[in-house]
């Protein structure tokens, strides 16, 4: 079945952070070579968070929305149509910053930029989800739910 929507955002922002973080490795080693042994250790770590970050995909099937970060799909979570409200679109500040991290208005997953969809539920919890296209995640959630809503009425 053909999703109602998916995009995938790349992580222009952390792209840029894990580059310049794997950069300067080489860099810490030449000024420290008895730092080798926690380069060796830091460099596999910064390679699987540059996979796990490098992207965020958010996709609306027939009754959940979902979301997924990077090459690997993890960390990823998910949440039914039936349990949304509404989606409004919004900006994030420079505070909340990107990741994945709590803020004043919910869980933030966002990898750059700061538009996003701040998505409110029945149980009064909300969290945002980073986007370079809010208007349309929003737009496409927006009738997600009313064509939820109407199928389960029937």
């Amino acid at each position: 079945m053909r999703p109602r929507y998916e995009h995938r955002q790349g992580g222009g922002f952390t792209r840029i952070s894990f580059i310049v973080a794997l950069a300067a490795l080489p860099l810490l080693y030449r000024l420290d070579p008895k730092a080798g042994p926690a380069l060796l250790i830091g460099l596999p770590l910064l390679l699987v968070l540059f996979a796990a970050f490098d992207g965020l995909t958010i996709r609306i099937d027939r009754d959940e929305l979902v979301w997924r970060f990077g090459r690997l799909g993890f960390p990823r979570g998910r949440v039914r149509l039936a349990d949304i409200v509404q989606a409004t679109v919004t900006r994030t500040t420079f505070w909340e910053g990107w990741g994945i991290r709590w803020t004043r208005r919910g869980w933030l997953y966002n990898v750059s930029g700061f538009d996003a969809v701040l998505i409110e539920r029945h149980n009064r919890r909300s969290f945002l989800l980073g986007t370079d296209e809010p208007r349309r995640l929003q737009s496409a959630l927006t009738a997600a739910i009313r064509q939820n809503g109407t199928a389960r009425q029937a």
